[in-house]
């Protein structure tokens, strides 16, 4: 133990003097005033940048009562993409293994065998050139490809990483389109929120966006969306850990003092409720508000005032907007955040059904839907499947991963 008592007295007096100089008791109050006022619709300058869609207003549901109904899709599938983590290799070769998967509740064996696989490899030597096409493997139940990265100085690790999990993720989508009947629910954010962001980001990683490898990974996506409109059937992402920001900066260029680091702050703010006898957090409920539309932050890139990175859309924008339901777990503390195309969202009768299935998953699992945790757990590569597939291709490779200390430190070389 390297904190003694005394130590951890001593840092508690230290946070005691912190939280005199924070008093978050009218938080609730300002959070209130910011529903009430601000966000039907929110405004920065002439164009809205978040708006409700159909009534807003705050709710509630037993969590007993949304657990035992009928959920309103008979099948619900789950997406995941997982990866090794970017590994850099002592010849100057960066490179990242992706494996994307999908599961069914109820179970379709078949479904869960097939894997899409993607090796994106960054090089500093001009001259490399390792990119393959599609290769088919298992009997038709595997593809794999390798992805040459576009050349960047500081963020490689972080390029690889972003291509081979949303490459792997999008084709699977795509190669799995026609398997879904009712509702298809990938893990994580409605489009590759990770490659959008470059476009916000330092001048190499803004140019990057225009290169061919993240276009078309982004363009996936698009596709996806056209894909399950066309055969109206939705889509959702489930976004476990959100952290968008757009409401809050919108709110304190507005001049409001918004204290709250991020949106899903804000809305954990608006959605906890409290036995005020007991001063305890109520935890009988899931708590949830209306569905809005977001064009702020990243959302901006596929809404009607976005360009969509130039890619071609067959529908009108308005169609490929982003649409968001908050839902707050009391019993774990955690706000998720639901994303759809806001076309799916726009018909009611689709609307309440993908509010209902949301909040029935959520008080089932106690966390993400089943679907989701499935497919989690077929794409996950585990960290020993990792250490062995990282001397795999140290061997084919001829080349040694380069180490760090940390690695040695927390056992993970």
């Amino acid at each position: 133990m390297t904190l003694d008592r005394v130590h951890v007295d001593g840092i508690a007096r230290l946070a005691s003097a912190i939280a005199k100089a924070v008093d978050d008791a009218d938080h609730a109050d300002l959070a209130t005033r910011v529903w009430n006022d601000f966000l039907d619709p929110l405004r920065d300058g002439s164009r809205v940048v978040v708006e409700p869609v159909g009534e807003q207003r705050l709710q509630s549901v037993e969590i007993e009562d949304v657990a035992l109904a009928e959920p309103p899709f008979e099948t619900v599938h789950g997406l995941d993409s997982g990866t090794i983590n970017p590994t850099t290799f002592k010849n100057g070769l960066v490179l990242d293994v992706a494996q994307a998967a999908m599961a069914s509740v109820p179970s379709d064996l078949d479904l869960h065998r097939a894997r899409t696989l993607v090796v994106t490899v960054h090089a500093n030597d001009p001259t490399v050139d390792c990119e393959t096409d599609w290769i088919v493997d298992d009997d038709g139940y595997s593809r794999r490809k390798v992805l040459h990265a576009p050349r960047v100085d500081r963020y490689a690790e972080g390029v690889v990483h972003a291509l081979s999990l949303y490459l792997a993720e999008g084709e699977h989508a795509l190669l799995q389109a026609d398997t879904v009947d009712d509702l298809l629910v990938l893990d994580g954010p409605l489009y590759p929120m990770e490659v959008l962001t470059w476009q916000d980001g330092e001048r190499e990683l803004r140019d990057l966006v225009s290169e061919a490898a993240p276009r078309d990974v982004v363009e996936n996506y698009v596709r996806l969306v056209e894909r399950f409109v066309e055969r109206d059937v939705p889509l959702v992402g489930f976004v476990k850990n959100p952290a968008s920001r757009g409401i809050v900066q919108t709110l304190r260029k507005k001049g409001v003092e918004a204290p709250w680091t991020d949106d899903t702050a804000l809305f954990t703010r608006l959605l906890e409720r409290w036995d005020d006898e007991r001063g305890e957090r109520r935890t009988d409920c899931l708590t949830f508000t209306n569905w809005f539309v977001s064009r702020s932050g990243t959302d901006r890139t596929m809404s009607r005032d976005g360009d969509a990175l130039g890619i071609d859309r067959e529908f009108s924008p308005e169609k490929y907007e982003v649409a968001f339901l908050p839902v707050y777990d009391p019993r774990t503390d955690v706000c998720y955040r639901v994303e759809a195309p806001a076309v799916f969202v726009r018909r009611e009768e689709t609307r309440e059904r993908l509010t209902q299935q949301a909040l029935h998953d959520v008080a089932v699992a106690r966390g993400p839907p089943p679907a989701v945790q499935k497919a989690d757990e077929l794409a996950r590569v585990s960290q020993g499947e990792k250490a062995a597939l990282r001397r795999k291709l140290e061997e084919y490779l001829d080349s040694d991963a380069v180490r760090r200390y940390d690695e040695e430190r927390w056992g993970l070389a």
